[in-house]
């Protein structure tokens, strides 16, 4: 029978465990995904375009790429205990 602690700590829903260079290599690139996309809009809104409801999308989903990737490399999963 696992104890609670052990079932915990073989969790298989953690997409790269403790491998960091994992982690920084694909976290770093959503990152900067979300860069170029968001480099992709200001770029139509400077030259005088319309602020369509795409470009306001495009923002949207680069802030979202953006923070799924800093959320990838902190990896908050299994970081906080439970308060007794």
């Amino acid at each position: 029978m696992q104890t609670p602690q052990t079932a915990m700590d073989s969790n298989p829903h953690r997409p790269f465990g403790s491998c960091w260079g994992c982690r920084v290599l694909s976290g770093g690139g959503l990152i900067l995904s979300g860069g170029y996309v968001f480099h992709a809009a200001r770029r139509v809104m400077r030259q005088g375009g319309p602020t369509s409801m795409g470009t306001v999308a495009q923002i949207v989903f680069a802030a979202v790429l953006a923070s799924w990737g800093i959320v990838l490399i902190t990896d908050p999963v299994g970081k906080s205990s439970k308060k007794t």
